[in-house]
């Protein structure tokens, strides 16, 4: 892999920091540890750490409950971006504790829209340890018919090297914090001017419906944040986004997909793209730490997969790499006995990659095979690949932007 530019650390890019492992590594290392900012937001942070800012400014214990709820609502069911818009707290008890904590997400730092509607957003997030190169991060809103699906990222860059994504290519900053992870969401939904409308101007249908935890990262190396900011967006009483409508995706962090199960509840989706451990091992090297037969052993055990919460397993179609039949009747013969659907990804290309996209014919007889079979096969269709939105492309083409047309995304960003 090339360094990353000087242009890209000044900007203070995700991967613009710190040392890739050395070749045959499995994972990297943190560079970083979060510092929270002068004044923390409580954006992510659960009922009883928001309590613990009313006990700091002298509420009294009774009334702890109440006033924590007045605040969740205004977070997460009003959008509201300030203290000053939560009308129903006092006026009082608003300066204490703008004196103290912010409601803020994370800064829009650049917009693009894909000629397919998607969008895509680079996000700057504040900490306390960053100012002069601060933390970014990607996530990206694919509007579709019946549905609009966010990809979240839990990492600054990623702890894996799975040869074919560019994500895998940067170096891992740090993991991102449940408040970062639940500000990606509030700034779609700010974006997108998502929330409630003024009394009788009530909206039919929101427009972020589902949740992927897809993003820059491996969600299951950063359990604790992915947990907490996944419970508060399926919070019946804050954003209120059904389990059923969150999918996690792991490259195969066995000790953890279980616990994904019992202790946050939502899909679950294995990035697999092989079925021979000899080829996994170089498609996705944490295979060499993980098996394939240790994967599917957690797949069949995983908490309340059904016929109606199947699976997905995610297969990433490399021409002349694992498109033949012979994979195709290899993977039926893997996934026996677990209640999966194969979700075909046509490879969708970024700089220097060696790979290629399988040709859609053989895309087809593979995607035949595994229906014949008695497994749902959809293919993928590609997403704001014109932007480098699409699967396995996040975090790139914004390191080769010069100053000007970063300036230009900046100032499109600002516009509303």
């Amino acid at each position: 892999m090339s360094t990353v530019s000087t242009e890209a650390a000044a900007v203070g890019l995700p991967g613009a920091r710190g040392v890739l492992p050395a070749d045959g590594a499995l994972e990297k290392t943190p560079l970083e540890t979060y510092v929270p900012p002068a004044q923390p937001s409580l954006i992510g942070l659960s009922r009883a750490q928001i309590s613990e800012q009313f006990a700091a400014i002298g509420v009294a214990s009774a009334q702890r409950r109440m006033r924590v709820q007045q605040l969740w609502h205004w977070m997460y069911v009003r959008g509201a971006r300030t203290f000053g818009e939560m009308t129903s707290v006092s006026k009082d008890m608003r300066a204490e504790l703008e004196k103290r904590v912010t409601v803020d997400r994370p800064e829009v730092v650049a917009e693009q829209i894909s000629n397919d509607g998607t969008r895509k957003w680079l996000l700057r997030l504040p900490s306390g340890n960053n100012l002069e190169k601060p933390h970014e991060v990607e996530c990206v809103y694919i509007p579709e018919t019946d549905r609009g699906t966010l990809c979240v990222s839990s990492q600054v860059g990623c702890t894996l090297n799975c040869s074919f994504c560019h994500t895998g290519t940067q170096r891992l900053v740090r993991n991102l914090t449940a408040g970062e992870i639940v500000g990606q969401i509030m700034v779609a939904r700010d974006r997108l001017n998502d929330w409630p409308s003024p009394p009788g101007e009530e909206k039919t249908h929101r427009l972020v419906t589902n949740i992927v935890m897809m993003g820059m990262g491996e969600p299951l190396y950063n359990f604790d944040a992915v947990r907490d900011a996944l419970l508060i967006v399926a919070d019946n009483e804050g954003i209120g986004i059904s389990k059923r409508r969150i999918t996690l995706s792991t490259s195969g962090v066995v000790p953890n997909i279980v616990r994904t199960g019992e202790e946050i509840g939502v899909m679950l989706a294995i990035s697999l793209h092989a079925v021979r451990d000899e080829l996994r091992n170089e498609l996705v090297p944490l295979n060499r730490k993980y098996p394939i037969a240790e994967l599917m052993q957690a797949c069949r055990d995983y908490p309340a997969a059904s016929n109606a919460r199947r699976i997905t397993f995610e297969y990433v179609m490399l021409k002349g790499v694992n498109d033949s039949l012979e994979d195709a009747k290899l993977l039926v013969k893997l996934l026996k006995g677990i209640h999966a659907k194969i979700n075909l990804i046509p490879f969708n290309p970024w700089p220097g990659t060696r790979y290629e996209c399988s040709d859609w014919d053989q895309i087809e007889k593979f995607s035949e095979y595994i229906f014949n079979a008695g497994y749902s096969s959809p293919v993928r269709t590609p997403r704001g690949r014109d932007i480098l939105a699409a699967c396995g492309q996040l975090k790139s083409e914004t390191e080769k932007l010069s100053a000007r047309e970063r300036q230009a995304l900046r100032a499109m960003a600002m516009t509303d």
